[in-house]
């Protein structure tokens, strides 16, 4: 499967973005999705993650409450809607899919596939 992120941009603090994730080839409900994030400097870490019908969703604490995962698997696409962005949040996003759930959803040596990233900046 391949992925294609789309959707970052520049954005000023407490603004909001819509992240999109669009999958070719099949059975794209079969897989757990997930996003991570990487900042100059940093480690790639986990955002969120969903699994295949949408039942279950999953997030980093820093972003309980302010970010959504949602899936449309008509589409085969997954979203990230991000919102009350903070520059903390700053980074070059990931979609990842996971064709072998383990459970390890945050772990991205769970996940088989992944897309280039889309560059997110929050900043005034």
């Amino acid at each position: 499967v391949q992925l294609q992120a789309c959707g970052g941009g520049l954005v000023q603090p407490g603004g909001s973005l819509r992240l999109s994730c669009a999958a070719s080839g099949r059975s794209f409900s079969s897989y757990v999705m997930g996003w991570f994030r990487q900042a100059p400097g940093k480690e790639r870490e986990f955002v969120a993650a969903i699994t295949w019908g949408g039942g279950n969703t999953y997030y980093q604490d820093s972003v309980k409450g302010r970010f959504t995962i949602s899936r449309d698997n008509a589409k085969n696409t997954v979203y990230l809607q991000m919102n009350s962005l903070k520059p903390e949040d700053t980074a070059v996003y990931h979609c990842a899919a996971d064709a072998r759930y383990s459970g390890s959803y945050y772990s991205s040596n769970e996940y088989d596939y992944w897309g280039r990233g889309t560059l997110v900046t929050v900043s005034s």
